[in-house]
């Protein structure tokens, strides 16, 4: 098939300038409208700069000063004549205790403003709106980016944190008395670097900031991919206020969420997964290096219940007649993207008796498990890890709840609620500690384009895994939990690099499958042996039908994961609308497991695995993390001609099916064949 690839509409940019100065942590507080389909409210975003300073390259300065000055101008704020000392322009109601489109039909909306079609440079700064004064590098102000698209922003203005009761205490320096932008930056970075085991102080702190007054408008603008702030005579990411809120509004074609109607015919809204992530939900720092905290409180109609995700099981708070408000906060930092929300007029699934036996269901621990019970400090930034909570590290079954439309009720019955438990038992068996605390499960509308989604603490499943027998549901929820620990708790740094979560998931599926329905060894082999020769032939229908510059799994080889100085990047292909029904990271980066399974043999494997997720959890990882552990765990005499450059070269860089697969699936076919003449 003969695909024309442009890189003007297919790559995905990032420009957030994370290498300047980061979000450490979101509060929104937004109220859901169904009947003019539009979520409005404000953001409060918290910052911590970063450590790249750098000097912008000739290049990058000598665009900005060649183009127009037009596209530097900002938007003044209104005169205001009363100063802002109230809340109003927010909710005071804040308690303390997002997605495709599916790439397809996305609509391009560069009409607008022109800057889509002048994406020419695979840095993502071409334009000039898109590298004006990032950093500090002379005299202009320093300009903040953030990713944002589809989003109507009324205000920006800084927050005066210095007003809130009790908040003295985090500032350190005797000698700040008088309220200053120094002071208000100074208790913002000691909130934001509290310990771990105070986070029940800091996310009240955090709630505490977010209805602070404002004291002063921000200049902004936006163009099609993002939203620019710069405060006068702020020359420096250090000197930039700390804490800002944006007022703003999504619009009802906004592409992270989508306006629909349930399967009982119920108005809905939820984020199903879309290319553009989130930033047409919030504005937000979507690169994966912003790795943040949230918490957010939704007000809806009390008849609707919102989903989202979170460490707590939210439940509404009665705010007056027909208006209820839900509150749920994240302590793990996790990248923007992964934030779900979903609105709409759920029902809680329950058990009718009490779950059967025929399943996997809670059993206590067996020495021969116990190898992935290591101790040690964890490797990621301090937050409140359930790798260091011994009662958190033998939990099987972690709580979780179930979502849907009144009509799947015995659907659910039947099929999901029973599968839940052994599901997430045979996970933990193989991997060791649920990342996440809890879990909820939601069967979401019929429009979902796929057959599942994972998000922290978070799982969506189409209607489709609940017909039929259990298998099909099975597998999709395995496949779902895998991700918890390949996606979530450990996430590519470079999103090009998707096979790291896919095809992780992939694998995983069928060995938690296997092991939620209790089969004998035998049986499992068979199982994932049929399994694996109908994703050979898909992954054979796929490489004849696809592109071949899509079928690549480390397009960006040696400049994977690198950014420009300010932090900004593309994800190539990142819009392309094929994409989104294409396998081969799915496929290949199976196969790739498989493969090396096979040659170390599952035993040592998966110990292995169970080693790099106690290493790398909480962390971002590329190819090259992975390979190089996993080969210093493979004794000499199993290593052969396996490295580093091989894998990449063969597997991950490559178009096609690499040949070792070739040979693997023909030794496979023989050895089946084998087995049929010898009639076992």
């Amino acid at each position: 098939m003969d695909v024309k690839l442009d890189p003007s509409r297919d790559d995905l940019p990032l420009l957030a300038n994370t290498g300047h100065i980061l979000v450490k942590h979101y509060v929104l507080d937004l109220d859901v409208d169904f009947k003019s389909q539009i979520i409005e409210g404000s953001i409060v975003l918290f910052f911590e700069p970063g450590n790249r300073f750098k000097k912008q390259s000739s290049s990058i300065e000598e665009t900005c000063q060649s183009e127009s000055n037009e596209a530097c101008k900002f938007r003044m704020p209104e005169p205001c004549h009363n100063p802002v000392t109230h809340t109003s322009t927010f909710s005071s109601k804040m308690g303390y205790d997002g997605f495709s489109v599916c790439g397809k039909g996305v609509k391009d909306t560069s009409g607008k403003d022109g800057n889509h079609d002048n994406w020419e440079q695979a840095s993502g700064i071409s334009s000039s709106k898109y590298c004006c004064d990032t950093g500090n590098h002379g005299s202009e102000d320093f300009l903040l980016v953030l990713d944002c698209c589809d989003l109507s922003v009324l205000k920006v203005e800084e927050v005066d944190v210095a007003a809130v009761p009790g908040i003295e205490k985090f500032a350190r320096s005797p000698t700040l008395t008088v309220v200053s932008e120094e002071l208000r930056n100074q208790i913002i970075r000691e909130l934001v670097t509290l310990p771990a085991d105070r986070w029940r102080e800091q996310l009240d702190y955090y709630a505490r900031c977010s209805q602070a007054p404002g004291c002063g408008e921000l200049l902004f603008d936006t163009d099609t991919w993002s939203l620019q702030i710069r405060k006068t005579g702020t020359q420096a990411a250090t000197d930039f206020p700390h804490a800002i809120r944006i007022r703003y509004r999504t619009k009802p074609q906004g592409r992270s969420v989508t306006w629909t109607s349930d399967q009982s015919g119920r108005p809905c809204v939820y984020t199903m997964g879309s290319p553009i992530n989130n930033r047409a939900l919030f504005p937000c720092q979507e690169p994966p290096v912003a790795m943040s905290t949230w918490q957010a409180t939704v007000r809806a109609a009390a008849s609707f219940v919102v989903l989202m995700s979170g460490e707590n099981s939210a439940k509404p708070t009665q705010l007056h007649e027909g208006c209820s408000s839900w509150h749920y906060y994240v302590t793990m930092p996790m990248p923007a993207s992964t934030f779900t929300i979903a609105v709409g007029s759920w029902a809680e699934m329950k058990p009718e008796t009490c779950l059967s036996n025929d399943l996997a269901t809670e059993r206590s621990l067996s020495s021969s498990e116990a190898d992935f019970r290591y101790v040690g400090v964890c490797g990621h930034m301090e937050y409140p890890c359930r790798f260091q909570n011994a009662s958190a590290t033998t939990q099987e079954i972690i709580p979780h709840r179930v979502f849907a439309p009144v009509c799947l009720k015995g659907a659910c019955q039947e099929t999901l609620l029973r599968l839940i438990p052994p599901c997430l038992s045979a996970a933990h068996s193989v991997l060791g500690t649920h990342p996440f605390s809890r879990l909820d499960v939601l069967i979401v509308p019929a429009n979902f384009p796929s057959l599942g989604m994972a998000s922290p603490h978070i799982i969506f499943l189409s209607q489709s895994t609940l017909t039929g027998m259990s298998h099909l549901c099975g597998t999709r929820l395995c496949h779902e939990i895998a991700h918890a620990w390949f996606g979530l708790a450990i996430g590519a740094r470079d999103w090009t690099e998707e096979w790291l979560s896919e095809g992780f998931a992939t694998h995983l599926e069928d060995v938690f499958w296997a092991r939620a329905q209790q089969l004998a060894p035998r049986e499992a082999q068979e199982q994932q042996e049929l399994r694996a020769c109908l994703r050979w032939r898909r992954l054979q229908d796929e490489v004849r039908n696809s592109p071949e510059e899509m079928q690549v799994l480390r397009p960006n080889k040696e400049e994977t994961g690198c950014v420009s100085d300010s932090g900004s990047s593309v994800i190539k292909h990142g819009l392309n609308p094929e994409k989104a029904f294409m396998q081969v990271h799915y496929l290949k980066g199976y196969f790739l497991l498989r493969f090396l399974a096979k040659r170390l043999g599952d035993d040592t494997y998966f110990s292995f695995l169970r080693k790099f997720v106690h290493t790398f959890h909480g962390q971002l990882i590329l190819s090259q993390d992975f390979l190089q552990m996993l080969l210093e765990n493979i004794p000499e005499e199993k290593r052969l001609e396996l490295s580093v450059e091989n894998i990449f070269r063969d597997w991950l860089e490559s178009s096609g099916i690499p040949q070792q697969l070739y040979w693997h699936e023909n030794a496979r076919k023989g050895g089946q064949s084998q087995d049929i003449r010898s009639g076992d």
